[in-house]
């Protein structure tokens, strides 16, 4: 198959769940720039990662017929870390500028740094997979991080907007996020039973059901959060 349009199917899913949470972001649309820079952010957190998984698999904790192993590799090794280096990147950047100032711009810094951390394991598994891994990708890992950013970036939101609580928030956030990756990883990796697989699909969908709940609640109060009362609503 030609390279050009292996990697550009890779790209594809990345592209166009870009282009929809720019296009929800009603209220005030953000810099292109600032949306590049937290775009690649989340490539560059891919680095760590790297370096962190391929030394974990020197070492003889992963064993997917071991369930506390198992366990260990698909809650701390990956979703901890991944999680982590996202939200970390989302933190340091938008969550600290001034242009960060209405609750969707979690959702959609945290989702677009997930894309960009998404991107760059496209890549790297359509070069040493092929179009096969790609298409599976493209429905499962690539929603699924897009999902899990939208679940961190909605409680960024929140904690932005009530300081008090902000960290509360935050590791809430990490939590959920963290949680659901970890489970989804588990059902994926495990070789207890084939049809345990089918849990992983289980995971990604009801992400999805909450990262809509969760958009909706938020798109309700686009509004400055200057200017922004205490939501009436409990968050999700």
């Amino acid at each position: 198959m030609n390279d050009v349009l292996l990697y550009f199917l890779a790209l594809l899913p990345i592209g166009l769940i870009v282009l929809l949470i720019y296009k929800l972001d009603k209220y005030e649309s953000e810099s292109l720039w600032n949306l590049l820079i937290a775009f690649l952010l989340g490539g560059l957190a891919t680095v760590p990662i790297f370096f962190w998984q391929t030394w974990i698999a020197t070492t003889s904790i992963e064993e997917p017929t071991i369930l506390w192993k198992t366990l260990v590799v698909s809650f701390l090794v990956v979703a901890l870390s991944e999680e982590f280096v996202k939200g970390l990147a989302v933190f340091s950047f938008p969550y600290q500028r001034p242009f960060f100032n209405e609750r969707m711009d979690g959702i959609v810094y945290s989702v677009v740094v997930a894309m960009g951390f998404a991107a760059v394991e496209n890549v790297y598994y359509a070069y040493l997979n092929g179009l096969s891994n790609v298409l599976v990708r493209f429905f499962t890992a690539v929603p699924m991080h897009a999902t899990f950013g939208c679940v961190l970036g909605y409680y960024f939101g929140l904690a932005k907007a009530r300081k008090e609580k902000q960290w509360e928030y935050i590791g809430r956030g990490f939590l959920i996020a963290i949680g659901l990756h970890g489970l989804y990883d588990f059902f994926i990796i495990q070789e207890f039973n084939e049809n345990l697989m089918g849990g992983a699909l289980v995971v990604l969908a009801f992400s999805i059901y909450i990262s809509i709940e969760m958009i909706r609640q938020v798109l309700r109060k686009s509004e400055p959060i200057a200017a922004a009362e205490v939501p009436e609503e409990e968050p999700l």
